[in-house]
């Protein structure tokens, strides 16, 4: 959900927000307004109202671990963590990490991405939120749902491919079981939401809540983020 359809309607931090990111138009193709946090960044209010709101939904939620999706969710997630007392634990794009990763890959408009985590920097039963900066179709951050989240199980027929390593193979199973962390993710937290996630409050089954839309409509594709 949008945070003024929870309580902060007409909340000035939630317009300071939204003032305070950058809108450039055509980056990083024709098309695209991509959204810039960094002008937030630059706003030491601005990110500060940022924090805050989300430390105050979460602080008495019991959360143990703040999972950031690289790159900007670096960003917010490690002082929504500190304030709350929860370890951040980095969700990171391939061979990025140096010791044993568990993996999950995902599908994107032009191919196929994947995020992995240490393996042990999350354990079964703890609480997790999971922050990133925008959400937009919902495939990153449903990739790390699945990746922190309870065993899965997939049935699908010997003509169908799973990707579980995308570095180094494709499998093809009939049947099989996806081990997961084991962890329960709590809620999924982006400063950003496009509008047409609105009515569409959960990725895989788990809550999502959103500080603004993007400033302008109607134009077009929006960019996914403030930088590389």
């Amino acid at each position: 959900m949008f945070a003024e359809e929870n309580g902060l309607h007409g909340d000035p931090r939630i317009k300071a927000i939204s003032d305070a990111i950058r809108v450039v138009p055509h980056f990083p193709k024709p098309g695209i307004m991509f959204q810039d946090i960094t002008t937030l960044l630059l706003d030491q209010k601005a990110f500060k109202y940022t924090v805050d709101i989300f430390v105050d939904r979460y602080k008495e939620k019991k959360i143990s671990v703040v999972a950031g999706v690289e790159a900007r969710g670096f960003i917010f997630g490690p002082p929504i963590a500190l304030a709350i007392g929860a370890k951040f634990v980095p969700l990171r794009k391939p061979r990025k990490l140096p010791g044993e990763v568990i993996s999950e890959a995902y599908v994107l408009e032009y191919g196929t991405d994947c995020l992995e985590m240490h393996v042990g920097a999350v354990q079964a039963g703890e609480s997790v939120l999971i922050v990133d900066d925008l959400v937009a179709t919902g495939g990153t951050l449903s990739a790390a749902i699945r990746l922190l989240g309870k065993e899965l199980e997939v049935h699908c027929s010997s003509s169908s491919t799973i990707i579980l390593d995308q570095i180094n193979n494709i499998y093809i199973f009939e049947h099989v079981f996806l081990e997961r962390v084991g962890a329960d993710v709590v809620e999924c937290a982006c400063v950003i939401g496009l509008p047409q996630v609105k009515g569409n409050w959960t990725l895989n089954g788990v809550p999502l809540y959103v500080l603004v839309e993007p400033r302008l409509n109607d134009l077009g594709h929006f960019g996914d983020g403030g930088f590389v």
